[in-house]
């Protein structure tokens, strides 16, 4: 292996790096897992009518339900599987083109949604206060770290050498749908040119909550603005739709911000080069509709048991034993998990003791 230096100058290893769904006889090269322990859960004997009809208007984040509908991720995990592509991160720090770089962060801001199609039939697990999350990719040259830092709204914070964000979002159930509101924003520092840009997330819409197919849908307006330079700025547009499609992205612009001029020809010109993601595992729906690098973010691996914290999510049991496949411990102890919560929070409150982050600020 050879040695190089990130975006900041931190030196790190460059192992041998495969392309994302890079297969080789359904096996990987690089060491890590490519299948779950156990297969999803079936719920089609789940009510969900019961359990929300009650809660209309609330937010779901509170809301207790069957560790069925969740996936073996929580949601800081969630967070770290959006730098799946960052492959183009790299390519971005270092294109010399200021309107090509910002396609190709443009390009990595929708990779985020590549896989969201696959997974409206589950949902991540609420952190809980403290919870951390750390992510060491040698082969992908990041390391990402993240804590929650919230109780009454999920907000967290997680950080890469050279990427930040503060992510927080409110829940919306409107009977038939819920929509998950993005509040906050993400930053992105590159020092070789000075540059430092910022981006939103765009609201996400789960259909069909109480009978049929589930899907999801996005719609709004991303806008990439560089805040050291005028030189462009990019807008990302959304639609919703009528049917389950992967996404619809239209209204693309790659603004001259000097001349205040529109061209969004030349986005999709420059946008045919980043490849965004590749193809599914063929076993996906079996595993949650997860991608490989979803499947490996709760590998417990024994070298990392002695040297993480005790606060990471890996550690979660609720989390650990749906994986596995036994969904009555998983439910036991996310019943203990949860409850235990609420009791440190009314404490707290009681008390006048407010919480504070151990390693964010």
């Amino acid at each position: 292996m050879s040695q190089y230096k990130n975006l900041l100058g931190f030196v790190v290893w460059d192992g041998h790096q495969l392309a994302n769904g890079d297969f080789a006889g359904s096996s990987f090269r690089n060491g890590r897992r490519t299948y779950l322990p156990a297969p999803c859960p079936d719920t089609s004997n789940i009510n969900l009518w019961n359990i929300l009809r009650n809660n209309i208007g609330k937010d779901l984040s509170k809301v207790s339900m069957p560790v069925e509908l969740n996936e073996p991720l929580n949601t800081l995990q969630r967070m770290c599987e959006e730098l799946e592509y960052s492959e183009l991160l790299d390519k971005a720090a270092e294109t010399e083109d200021p309107f090509e770089r910002m396609v190709l962060i443009a390009a990595f801001a929708v990779s985020g949604y590549s896989s969201t199609y696959y997974r409206a039939g589950s949902k991540p697990f609420n952190p809980l206060l403290g919870e951390t999350y750390e992510c060491i990719r040698e082969d992908k040259g990041f390391c990402f770290f993240s804590e929650q830092v919230s109780v009454r709204c999920p907000s967290f914070l997680t950080l890469l050498f050279f990427h930040f964000q503060d992510v927080r979002w409110k829940n919306k159930f409107w009977g038939k749908s819920m929509e998950i509101l993005p509040i906050g924003s993400r930053l992105l520092w590159f020092c070789r040119f000075g540059d430092h840009y910022e981006w939103n997330k765009v609201t996400t819409c789960v259909h069909n909550i109480l009978s049929g197919r589930r899907w999801i849908e996005h719609y709004g307006e991303i806008t990439i603005r560089n805040t050291k330079s005028s030189a462009c700025l990019c807008k990302l547009t959304f639609v919703k739709t009528a049917a389950p499609l992967f996404y619809c992205l239209t209204c693309s612009r790659l603004c001259d911000g000097s001349r205040g001029k529109s061209d969004p020809q030349a986005f999709w010109e420059m946008a045919r080069r980043p490849l965004l993601w590749c193809s599914m595992p063929t076993d996906y729906e079996m595993y949650y509709g997860f991608t490989r690098f979803a499947i490996e973010l709760n590998e417990l691996c024994p070298e990392l048991k002695d040297v993480l914290p005790r606060t990471d999510a890996r550690f979660r049991p609720d989390q650990r034993y749906l994986e596995e496949g036994n969904l009555e411990m998983a439910a036991s102890e996310k019943q203990r998990i949860e409850e235990g919560q609420r009791v440190r929070r009314k404490w707290n409150e009681e008390n006048n003791i407010k919480h504070e982050p151990r390693f964010f600020k």
